[in-house]
């Protein structure tokens, strides 16, 4: 009485099949980790590269930043540690891994001397 007839609809059409398929419903995840692989992944591996790169070069008389802030002069380089001098006869010996930068002799000139 209050029921209406349910009527099947026609049917739509097949999803693609075989590889097609495949690529239409990856294709976009392919692209967004492509993108995000030049974008954001190959150049942060560039900088760790080069920040390695930076701290394995570190010799006597560089300016040092380690990873507590300490600031001090590299005064001896000994295969992966470093002595580095904080203040007059005070020295400290440094895993080169801890460092963050390394500044090299004479970087820069003071700003208003």
């Amino acid at each position: 009485m209050f029921a209406t007839a349910a009527h099947a609809q026609a049917a739509g059409a097949a999803p693609p099949a075989g590889i097609t398929g495949l690529l239409l419903n990856f294709g976009p995840l392919f692209l967004i980790f492509g993108i995000f692989y030049l974008l954001l992944i190959r150049p942060q591996q560039q900088r760790v590269k080069q920040q390695r790169a930076m701290i394995d070069a570190a010799k006597k008389g560089d300016t040092v930043v380690t990873g507590g802030g300490l600031i001090g002069k590299v005064t001896k380089v000994d295969g992966d540690e470093v002595e580095i001098e904080l203040a007059p006869q005070i020295k400290v010996r440094a895993l080169k891994a801890t460092l963050s930068e390394v500044r090299p002799l004479g970087g820069s000139k003071p700003a208003n001397d």
